[in-house]
């Protein structure tokens, strides 16, 4: 086995799982340390206005990240297939068509968010209208480095290769940290110092994940001479997996921008607190994200081999550690909640909606514990409109209607309250298909 590669259809799954997750979990943390960062600053040198702006334009940001994330994981399935099959011929191929397909849409969507940020924001009620836009539109020219980091990152972990996405965020995370306090403590560019360092720092991630990247050129075929770029059929194939995927991850976070500009309603200080929790929810989140990680690209790779059985078993097992990881978690942000909300200074009044959002909301992290495992399970399979219905289910159907109509009887509380329990409708439906053994006969074929 070549460096940077782990054979995930092999050896003993809960050591095979750890070993591909901490990786994934260090890098979400530190990814969460540098977004946590630009709030905290901003809470000490801006006020609520500044976090605010970052929540309401950040909310904006993650959809265009999720778009991408979705269309690379598309291609991440058919990648750790074929390396699962040890076609690295067609493994490569589409290597090359992914990464061309990402710079370029992130080129173009940068053009149109520098053209549409105002009237997105304007459209979302966000309360500190001039700064939030501003701040988009500076993070906009971003939109290359995410897109084509996230093409490298897939093709990284098709092959197991979990531990160069976090030594490339690690730089984001250093060069965010130290161009916050440069540019917004010092400095005191506001939150145009923050949006700058955000976009430099996904620049610096890009630039050292191509290096590596191309480095190994006989392992991911990027930069073979002679080669095309841009392969129809495998576009294809990619596009059939990755677009329901990505209108997933469109789904989940209109969903969120939904219960954002509900939040807004209620003024600065209640958006500033739901921008905060959303941070620290993230943190929370971050262990399971990384096991549905771990067992998807496992999965793909063991379907590659047809490995049905190790496949079933992964499930299993990945439930099983992200279950027992977030009650923990669950229990110690009940027990820390004011204090670990006082290291982003907020004032009385976001402090007060800040404590009763996270106590409630942490509480959802035990059904997204499960239900994110069962959808590795189709992820891996390329079933991927079954996770679109899924994500449809708990974020459209339960989560936006119940916070409507929680927020006539409850109000603000009753926002909180419909986000807990949105996801616990999407693990019956995962159950289901586990059961079915309908993923047992599934192989992602050349269209």
């Amino acid at each position: 086995m070549a460096k940077g590669q782990m054979d995930l259809t092999e050896g003993v799954i809960w050591k095979k799982l750890i070993i591909y997750a901490l990786p994934v979990v260090l890098s979400s943390l530190l990814q969460s340390a540098y977004s946590i960062t630009d709030l905290i600053v901003a809470g000490w040198f801006i006020g609520k206005d500044g976090i605010s702006a970052i929540n309401n334009a950040g909310q904006v940001m993650v959809i265009l990240t999720q778009i991408i994330m979705g269309i690379t994981t598309g291609g991440n399935i058919l990648m750790g297939q074929y390396f699962g099959s040890r076609d690295h011929a067609n493994r490569k191929e589409t290597n090359r068509t992914l990464f061309t397909f990402a710079v370029t849409t992130g080129v173009v969507m940068t053009l149109v968010m520098i053209l549409c940020s105002r009237p997105v924001l304007l459209a979302l009620k966000a309360p500190a209208l001039g700064e939030a836009t501003e701040y988009l539109r500076l993070c906009a020219l971003g939109l290359v480095f995410i897109f084509g980091y996230n093409a490298l990152a897939a093709m990284l972990r098709s092959v197991g290769n979990s531990k160069q996405p976090f030594y490339c965020v690690a730089v984001t995370a250093g060069c965010n940290i130290a161009l916050d306090i440069l540019l917004m403590g010092v400095l005191r560019w506001g939150v145009r110092g923050a949006a700058l360092a955000t976009v430099f720092s996904q620049g610096a991630s890009f630039v050292v994940c191509l290096i590596y990247v191309l480095g190994q050129r006989e392992l991911f075929g990027l930069g073979d001479k002679g080669e095309g770029y841009l392969h129809r059929g495998k576009l294809v194939q990619m596009l059939k997996l990755g677009i329901p995927t990505a209108i997933q991850m469109t789904v989940v976070g209109l969903s969120w921008l939904a219960m954002t500009f509900l939040i807004n309603r209620y003024g600065v200080e209640a958006s500033a607190a739901s921008g905060i929790c959303a941070k620290v929810k993230d943190v929370a989140l971050m262990f399971t994200m990384a096991i549905y990680t771990a067992a998807t690209t496992m999965i793909a790779q063991c379907l590659g081999a047809q490995k049905y059985d190790r496949a079933s078993k992964v499930v299993h097992i990945a439930m099983r550690i992200s279950l027992g990881v977030a009650a923990v978690l669950i229990v110690l942000i009940e027990i820390f909640a004011p204090q670990i909300l006082s290291v982003f200074h907020p004032d009385p009044v976001t402090m007060e909606i800040a404590l009763k959002n996270l106590r409630i909301e942490i509480l959802g992290q035990i059904f997204y514990a499960s239900f994110m495992v069962y959808n590795a399970l189709p992820l891996g399979a390329g079933h991927t409109l079954f996770a679109l219905g899924s994500s449809l289910l708990n974020c459209i159907v339960v989560r936006v209607v119940m916070a409507v109509i929680l927020n006539h009887t409850m109000g603000l509380v009753g926002i909180f309250w419909a986000c807990a329990i949105a996801p616990a409708s999407s693990v019956p439906l995962g159950y289901l298909y586990e059961r079915t053994g309908v993923w047992r006969r599934s192989m992602v074929k050349e269209g």
